[in-house]
């Protein structure tokens, strides 16, 4: 069974940075399409940034575009979302998803998912 703990999530002040990783485990991370997403409250989950398995690809949203990066480290099986420049807009919790096959050319959905973590609450107040 797949299993995703995300962590790293807190309060920020606007403009700065936080990381947030995701560890896996009972699979192997380098055979799976990985996403990150977040649900901010009163609103649906939406894709933040992908990392396709089948070219390597990362793919973001517009609004994050230029401050997140997504990257992976097979050997830890981990995964990462470097947030630079956090606006209060960013507030949500947010969530680390895989699954295998997608052939992703785009930003991912979250219906394209089957294995989620948790979650990890990320508060940008000013």
């Amino acid at each position: 069974q797949v299993q995703l703990v995300e962590s790293g999530g807190g309060l920020v002040q606007p403009g700065g940075s936080l990381r947030l990783s995701c560890a896996a485990s009972r699979f192997t991370l380098d055979y799976y399409d990985i996403g990150w997403f977040r649900q901010a409250p009163g609103k649906e989950r939406e894709g933040v940034s992908c990392f396709g398995r089948r070219d390597g690809s990362a793919y973001y949203a517009d609004s994050v575009k230029g401050r997140f990066t997504i990257s992976r480290d097979n050997a830890k099986n981990m995964v990462y979302l470097q947030m630079n420049s956090l606006k209060p807009e960013d507030t949500a919790v947010y969530y680390c998803a895989a699954e295998t096959g997608l052939q992703l050319s785009g930003l991912c959905v979250p219906t394209d998912f089957g294995s989620w973590g948790q979650g990890t609450q990320v508060t940008g107040s000013s």
